[in-house]
């Protein structure tokens, strides 16, 4: 597990280096997963590396909940403001994630056949 973790914690300092270095606009640690589904598709990092830091993190996931409830509960007053705006965009968006997750699945299905082996 200690392995893992480490794994886990060099891409995503990687992750940040990269997104500091040449000032992007994109978090870190989104970097740090890119380069680790990178790693995980080119083989140069075994799943089974990462698997129990994997399974540790995500049975204990809503321990990583509790900032974002604090930040909901400290700005309650500009959230109750400009509650419109979040509401439209939120539902927009759930809509929006739900027809392309849709769609991809539905062109996912189509090209592998009866047997589950992928057409040519």
């Amino acid at each position: 597990m200690v392995r893992g973790l480490t794994f886990l914690l060099l891409f995503q300092l990687s992750g940040e280096a990269v997104s500091r270095l040449f000032d992007l606009p994109i978090p870190g640690n989104v970097l740090g997963m890119g380069f680790l589904l990178i790693g995980l598709t080119t083989k140069l990092v075994d799943i089974k590396w990462i698997e129990d830091a994997a399974e540790l993190l995500l049975s204990n996931m809503a321990l990583f909940f509790v900032p974002a409830g604090v930040g909901v509960m400290v700005y309650g007053d500009l959230i109750a403001a400009e509650w419109l705006p979040i509401t439209v965009a939120t539902v927009l968006s759930t809509f929006v994630v739900m027809a392309v997750t849709g769609k991809i699945a539905q062109k996912l299905e189509s090209s592998v056949g009866d047997d589950g082996e992928e057409d040519a």
